[in-house]
């Protein structure tokens, strides 16, 4: 890893959409690494954020359980002394947001322009970094995917995700704000929600072999990549820390492509569990992207980021983590 230890020293650091899946593992993170961290989280219900995520380092950080979508918040305060930001926050269900477009432009536009427009007037200095998603590809034309790829998303999310990346990119190019852009694919590890499949099969294919019910797979043929929480943390670190990383748009992603057939199969080499093949759904077929796996060189060439994790050894820990954890992801998630 790139990233000296003492980046993020005493460094004040703000995570939005903290108490999720991916802020929370990289605020236990940066405990670990010594930064100073607060969480803004509106604890909205389907979009999995809760305070046993944090559990571990609770009281060593600040959280504001607020909605940065309301006009009426004002967080210049705290926005106006953080040196990094993580700008994790928004809506990932990409049926929702075909359901109900309105709320995901307010969760994924309105919020990522209020964070940039707090931050070019009160603390133009400090280190953004945003996540956003490989559904900005739409449907590939070709394979692997790569950042010059044409942006095509074929739902809402998508959308809004590839217009909350256009607000970053003129905020860097206009008012010199020092912003990178991490793509993410389909990310996977402890603290995922798992309660249902809001956001991610795989969390919800999880609570069913614990429970021991049948994997349902809606076709099973479509490739993709997964990326264990750990390397994509790894990444998030490299993108803050390092200046070739400023204004740059990266597509992580992995060396293992499988199709979700045999995912679900390795799974059920890690805990016995049985799979039921389904047709999809005609209403979910039309925003499917069909296969999927990124081109990561740019970032392994810019920043020497690799995933480590195999996706074995990565399912194994996430598994292992839910069945000790369960009942606090059913219950409270």
């Amino acid at each position: 890893m790139e990233f000296k230890l003492n980046h993020f020293k005493n460094k004040h650091v703000l995570i939005t959409g903290g108490l999720g899946f991916i802020g929370s593992n990289l605020a236990i993170r940066l405990h670990e690494l010594g930064a100073k961290i607060e969480i803004i989280d509106a604890l909205i219900p389907s979009h999995g954020g809760t305070l046993f995520n944090i559990n571990p380092i609770e009281d060593y950080l600040t959280i504001h359980t607020f909605n940065l979508s309301e006009f009426q918040c004002d967080f210049q305060e705290i926005i106006s002394k953080q040196d990094f930001i993580f700008n994790l926050a928004g809506q990932s269900n990409h049926w929702d947001s075909m359901e109900d477009p309105l709320s995901d432009l307010e969760h994924n536009c309105m919020v990522n322009l209020r964070v940039l427009e707090h931050t070019r007037r009160y603390n133009p200095k400090a280190r953004i970094v945003f996540t956003s998603t490989r559904q900005v590809y739409g449907r590939p034309v070709t394979l692997p995917v790569n950042e010059s790829h044409p942006v095509n998303p074929i739902d809402i999310n998508g959308i809004h995700k590839a217009t909350a990346e256009q607000y970053i990119s003129l905020y860097n190019s206009i008012y010199g704000l020092k912003s990178t852009t991490l793509r993410l694919t389909n990310t996977y590890g402890p603290r995922m929600r798992i309660k249902d499949a809001n956001q991610t099969f795989l969390g919800y294919w999880i609570r069913s072999v614990l429970e021991k019910k049948e994997m349902c797979v809606w076709d099973g043929s479509q490739l993709r990549d997964l990326n264990y929480i750990d390397d994509v943390i790894d990444a998030l670190l490299l993108c803050a820390t390092q200046d070739k990383a400023i204004g740059k748009v990266y597509n992580l992603g992995s060396h293992e492509n499988t199709n979700l057939k045999a995912l679900a199969t390795l799974i059920s080499t890690i805990y016995p569990a049985s799979i039921k093949i389904m047709d999809f759904p005609a209403n979910r077929k039309v925003i499917d992207i069909g296969d999927y796996y990124s081109d990561f060189k740019l970032i392994n060439s810019d920043l020497t980021w690799t995933p480590k994790v195999e996706l074995k050894e990565g399912l194994t820990k996430t598994i292992l983590y839910f069945k000790q954890y369960f009942e606090h992801y059913i219950e409270t998630t």
